[in-house]
């Protein structure tokens, strides 16, 4: 039974470690030239700009969905205490739903296509053309996707924080009858810069987590077009999972310097 529980653990930690090997690679690639500008550029734009529309819709509605259920509940509690709600929405929006949503959002809309993306090019063998022509492929393949997860995922973020704000007062001010200049000025007075912060600062270990993951599947990737499908949805699994485990001590971590 011993022997049966170590070796169920190997694969495991073997896996963990290929993560974190391969996350070393990434980033020491990262600092050396040559540098393709015009490649991070276009994952910024894939990664980033091409995933408004989705994070600004998603978060809105999400928005939404808390002025009006937590409205409704402060009411019930004490009338009139909605008028509160500004406060309420932004600061559980800041701290987690924005952060966390955004990056779900992302590993199953980037992730996928990364691992794919990657995944195909391994086993068509365009990776070991790659190697043919002396170049490095996590340089050429890995890098600009991390730099771009990296940034765009916090820009995102900051996007949809202003969005999940404005759902909000959308309903305040249609459903809960309370005026937007009320809504606003709540948010002022109780909404402080480390609510925003400690969100913000999260979002850049979960576009390293999404880069990293996805990456390192479709470099994995074997057993033609089956394995690509396999690695894509191992990517936004993963990915996911992981968003969601670091969150909890991201956020345990981030109470003692607030």
């Amino acid at each position: 039974m011993k022997g049966g529980k170590k070796s169920l653990l190997i694969p495991v930690f073997e896996e963990i470690g290929g993560h974190f090997i391969f996350l070393k690679e990434t980033l020491k690639w990262t600092f050396r030239p040559p540098f393709d500008f015009k490649n991070i550029i276009v994952q910024m734009l894939e990664i980033g700009y091409k995933s408004v529309p989705v994070t600004s819709i998603t978060l809105f509605f999400t928005g939404m969905v808390m002025a009006l259920q937590i409205g409704k509940a402060m009411d019930k509690l004490m009338t009139g205490s909605s008028v509160f709600i500004g406060s309420a929405v932004s600061i559980s929006m800041f701290r987690e739903l924005c952060p966390v949503l955004t990056a779900l959002l992302l590993a199953g809309r980037i992730g996928s296509a990364i691992a794919a993306e990657i995944g195909t090019m391994k086993v068509t063998e365009q990776i070991d053309a790659l190697v043919t022509l002396r170049a490095n492929p996590i340089q050429y393949l890995s890098v600009p996707r991390f730099i771009a997860c990296f940034v765009m995922t916090p820009a995102l973020t900051i996007l949809t924080d202003i969005v999940g704000i404005l759902g909000g007062a959308f309903v305040a001010f249609s459903v809960l009858g309370i005026t937007v200049d009320k809504y606003f000025e709540n948010i002022l007075n109780y909404l402080s810069l480390n609510d925003f912060l400690s969100g913000l600062i999260k979002t850049f270990f979960f576009g390293i987590e999404i880069a990293i993951i996805s990456c390192y599947q479709g470099f994995k990737t074997t057993g033609g077009a089956e394995g690509v499908g396999k690695s894509a949805i191992q990517a936004v699994v993963k990915s996911s999972m992981v968003i969601l485990v670091s969150d909890y001590f991201f956020t345990y971590l981030l109470q003692f310097v607030e």
